[in-house]
């Protein structure tokens, strides 16, 4: 028994046909990195959201986290399929992530256009992961980035949205 919790995870060659693994698990690993950090931001907003437009920012915040929340295992889970490991360190996800936070205790209308930019930037990430995994003939982290662009998409616009006065 001892021996089995004595096993390091180490990355592999899985044979997929994916021309430049690394590349792609990389690119992936950034927006693991993305996703986590701003699944964490929207849930603090979640929670600290105030105003007349409370209900409305709170709930639709709640759907978002929990939406990136089950993604952001989809993304890991793929960067292990391609044969990598995954980022461990919460520094990493920091230093990697294009998610902004905010200054100070910012107010409803800030929080909200902070996230929108936030997810209009890693929809950008998105699209280049997309054109990188279908360049290294990856189609699955092509369809998986796709997919993530356009909930990222929809979440800005609604953001936006409610932002506008």
């Amino acid at each position: 028994m001892a021996d089995a919790l004595n096993v390091v995870p180490k990355p592999s060659d899985p044979a997929t046909g994916v021309r430049d693994e690394d590349k792609v698990a990389e690119a992936l690993a950034d927006v693991v990195a993305d996703t986590y950090r701003l699944t964490i931001k929207t849930h603090a907003i979640h929670w600290n959201v105030e105003g007349p437009l409370f209900h409305a920012v709170h709930e639709m915040t709640e759907e978002q986290y929990e939406e990136m929340f089950e993604a952001v295992d989809d993304l890991a889970e793929r960067v292990r399929a391609l044969g990598r490991l995954t980022p461990m360190r919460f520094k990493g996800l920091i230093d990697d992530s294009v998610v902004a936070d905010m200054e100070d205790t910012p107010s409803a209308g800030e929080m909200v256009e902070s996230l929108a930019a936030d997810h209009s930037r890693v929809a950008k990430r998105m699209h280049a992961l997309a054109e990188l995994a279908g360049g290294q003939r990856d189609i699955v982290t092509e369809d998986l980035a796709v997919s993530r662009s356009a909930f990222h998409e929809k979440a800005a616009w609604m953001l936006r949205a409610i932002a506008r006065h």
